[in-house]
């Protein structure tokens, strides 16, 4: 029995050897892979081009003699599409070639301009410069004390309302300005009225006309007022010079003037403080609003238009002037907004004063107490013009 089972045993363990022997032999051996040629690396020097990566190629990446100093040209030998040197220069602020006369644009061939660094701008250059002072500053600061000037006015006369006159009127017409000063003061109100409006609408037109109009209205109403804008500025020029030589004797600083500012002319307690023939916050808008930013705003406007031979019209001091002529206008049209109001509805009767010439004497006393007390008394005459108004002026 036993060697029965060892000749069993034999035969299956003969069996397995057999068939994994034919398993072997039936898979076919793998195909061994041809070998990958290694191509050596290039020298360091090999070649003109010294790198692709712009994460690596650096301005000092070469290390040539005078890399840093090389023309464009001797930079493309190196580094072809490296244009560093040109844009160096460029940035710089060196004058390229230009075909236009050089009196007429003197930085034409200057693409880039030199960095600077203007109030409330970074230093950068100076068109990107300019450009963070208007939008940044001047357009909503500007734009927002015109609203709360409009505002502040509104409120003033719906809260309080104009100054009334007291004192009874008496029939008697005394002249408070001769026709040459009406003719000088509405040439410069209408000049100024249409300079404001157009100015106001170039630079704040875009965020309140721009989406009613569309582009194309839009622009043609802006090219309309900036030739409006052009023309109008030489007439407020002249007129401006006219209006100040007029007015300048009436407006300096008289007895009086510092007690009617210290009480705000009486306005909140309803009885004016006596004045001259002009009160000390029409001074302060004569000299602060009229001289002062109406001058700034003519010498600037006239370099814009090019219009001031001596100066050198350059981008530079085109931006500068830009910026003043802006703030300068601004502040004077605040200060001109208050002057509109009390000239008209915030005071009764006065602009019949501008309108006609005459005021009642009882008008006179009212507002202009200390003026009416020297026309009495002969220091100024109740008539200055050659034609009387109708009616019976004052009789001293």
């Amino acid at each position: 029995m036993k060697k029965i089972f060892s000749i069993a045993s034999a035969f299956a363990l003969t069996l397995v050897l057999s068939s994994g022997s034919v398993g072997a032999q039936s898979t076919p051996a793998p195909t061994p892979a041809a070998p990958v040629p290694v191509v050596p690396a290039a020298p360091a020097d090999a070649g003109a081009i010294k790198g692709q990566n712009i994460f690596e190629v650096k301005p000092d990446a070469s290390q040539e003699p005078g890399y840093a100093t090389q023309t464009n040209g001797e930079r493309a030998k190196v580094q072809p599409g490296n244009n560093a040197p040109m844009w160096r220069q460029v940035g710089s602020g060196v004058t390229g070639y230009s075909s236009l006369p050089k009196a007429q644009a003197p930085e034409a061939g200057v693409l880039i301009q030199p960095f600077v660094q203007y109030p409330g701008s970074r230093l950068t250059n100076a068109g990107e410069a300019w450009r963070q002072v208007r939008n940044n500053w001047i357009i909503p600061y500007g734009g927002s004390l015109v609203l709360i000037v409009l505002i502040a006015i509104a409120l003033f006369h719906w809260r309080i309302g104009p100054m009334k006159v007291n004192e009874p009127y008496t029939g008697r017409k005394v002249e408070r300005f001769t026709p040459f000063e009406r003719a000088a003061h509405w040439t410069n109100a209408i000049a100024f009225c249409i300079l404001a409006i157009s100015g106001l609408i170039m630079a704040f037109g875009k965020f309140f006309l721009l989406p009613v109009m569309g582009l194309s209205l839009f622009g043609w109403l802006t090219y309309l007022l900036k030739n409006v804008h052009n023309f109008a500025g030489p007439v407020f020029a002249v007129s401006l010079l006219v209006v100040i030589i007029t007015f300048m004797r009436d407006n300096l600083p008289a007895k009086g003037d510092v007690n009617w500012m210290l009480k705000g002319g009486g306005i909140l307690s309803g009885k004016e403080i006596k004045s001259g023939r002009f009160n000390a916050g029409e001074k302060f808008t004569f000299w602060g609003g009229v001289f002062v930013l109406g001058l700034i705003a003519v010498v600037t406007g006239l370099f814009l238009n090019h219009l001031l031979p001596v100066v050198a019209y350059d981008r530079s001091n085109m931006q500068i002037a830009l910026m003043v002529h802006a703030v300068s206008n601004v502040m004077m049209i605040c200060m001109f907004l208050g002057h509109i109001y009390m000239g008209t509805i915030g005071t009764k009767d006065a602009y019949q004063g501008m309108r006609t010439g005459y005021v009642d004497e009882g008008w006179a006393k009212e507002h202009h107490a200390l003026w009416l007390d020297d026309i009495k008394s002969g220091k100024i005459p109740a008539q200055r013009s050659s034609t009387p108004v109708s009616g019976q002026p004052v009789q001293v």
